[in-house]
C-alpha cells in the first residue's frame, strides 16, 4: 500500500471545505431569505435553521469563519491520511522497508 501525504490531504480538504464555507456565504448573499431557509432545511432533513441563521454579518466575520473552516479542514484532513498511513503498515519512506531485504 502506498502512504498518503498528510499535508497534500491537509490541504485538499482545508480548501474544499473553505470554498463550501465561501459558497454558503454567495449562497445567503443572493438569494431570497425564503428560499435559503428552504434549501438549508432540505439539505438537513427538514430540521428547522431559521431560528439559528444570521442575516447581519460583517464581511471580516465571513473571512474569519473561511479561515477557521480551513484550518479545522486541514486538521481533519491531516488526522485522515496519518490515521491511514498508520494502519496502512506502508513504510515511512521509500525503500525503508524491511520486509524487502534480500
Amino acid at each position: 500500500m502506498q502512504r498518503i501525504s498528510i499535508r497534500r490531504l491537509g490541504f485538499a480538504v482545508g480548501a474544499t471545505a473553505a470554498l463550501l464555507y465561501l459558497g454558503c456565504v454567495l449562497v445567503m448573499l443572493v438569494s431570497p431569505k425564503a428560499a435559503v431557509v428552504r434549501f438549508f432545511n432540505s439539505v438537513l432533513h427538514g430540521w428547522d435553521v431559521e431560528p439559528i441563521m444570521r442575516w447581519e454579518m460583517p464581511w471580516w466575520e465571513a473571512a474569519l469563519g473561511t479561515i477557521e473552516i480551513a484550518l479545522l479542514g486541514w486538521l481533519v484532513g491531516a488526522l485522515l491520511a496519518a490515521f491511514y498511513n498508520l494502519g496502512s503498515g506502508a513504510p515511512a519512506r521509500p525503500g525503508t522497508d524491511p520486509r524487502q531485504e534480500g
